[in-house]
């Protein structure tokens, strides 16, 4: 398929970055100017919302929640001749919303991408509606196979999983950072210290990954009975980690579900 980006910021910088690894066949825009500078560098095409909206087959919607009705409202004439397949990543708007939006019936996807989508390595959580054929969505998640991993979840469930995996990244780098910090107070120079902690926790995820063991039974591995490691754990539960971790998450959550009102 064409693809075009209606919008381009973190997250569809990060998509169209992974998708031009397999196709230049790529239009983006945005009001920033920021895509232009972002088509340069993948040797893609920067065009304007009206030639994307009447040229591209799928087009990704990466606006803001809020943005996302008056842009598509200013694009229902083109929307209707065209019925190109949308695919919408806007946390709390669901494909009813989006199609309501557009002023008539369009094939939607749904997705909720996180930023590592850029390096091959995202957590994408889809659903589409019911004009979405089984041709066009296995066209798509081919294409998609340089982002990471694409799962399917009923929409009820998007905005959860999105407090996930999609803020996830950001809780991950605040964990990674803190690790290093301590290294550092440890007196672990400070490059080698972030060198580590990155390397640490990404072997770590790949473990839970690959052995299908759970990570209470992997942390079990590591905790040897009066040793250094169960002391960290213990200091971390003494913070209360795993209730913050969970709060973020639900909080996270909660957010998702303002947004689409």
């Amino acid at each position: 398929m064409k693809y075009g980006f209606l919008g381009c910021g973190n997250m569809g910088s990060a998509i169209a970055k992974a998708l031009s690894k397999s196709t230049r066949d790529i239009l983006v825009t945005d009001r920033s100017g920021r895509a232009k500078a972002l088509a340069e560098d993948l040797g893609i095409t920067y065009s304007d919302n009206e030639t994307i909206a009447s040229s591209c087959d799928g087009i990704f919607l990466g606006v803001k929640p809020h943005m996302m009705k008056d842009m598509l409202l200013s694009l229902q004439s083109v929307l209707r001749e065209k019925k190109p397949l949308l695919i919408t990543m806007a946390a709390g708007l669901t494909t009813g919303q989006i199609e309501d939006f557009a002023g008539c019936p369009l094939p939607i996807i749904r997705i909720m991408p996180n930023t590592p989508t850029a390096v091959g390595k995202g957590m994408i959580q889809y659903c589409c509606n019911s004009l979405v054929t089984e041709e066009a969505l296995a066209s798509f998640l081919q294409d998609m196979t340089p982002c990471g991993l694409l799962d399917p979840l009923e929409e009820s469930l998007i905005d959860a999983a999105s407090a996930l995996s999609g803020c996830g990244p950001a809780y991950a780098y605040l964990f990674m950072e803190a690790l290093a910090d301590g290294a550092v107070a440890c007196g672990v120079p400070r490059k080698k210290a972030m060198e580590y902690a990155a390397a640490t926790l990404s072997g770590a995820a790949e473990m839970v990954l690959q052995t299908h063991q759970h990570p209470g039974e992997l942390k079990d591995a590591v905790c040897s009975p009066g040793g250094s490691t169960i002391a960290g754990v213990r200091a971390l539960e003494d913070k209360g980690f795993r209730g913050a971790v969970m709060d973020c998450v639900i909080a996270a959550y909660e957010k998702n579900k303002l947004l689409g009102k």
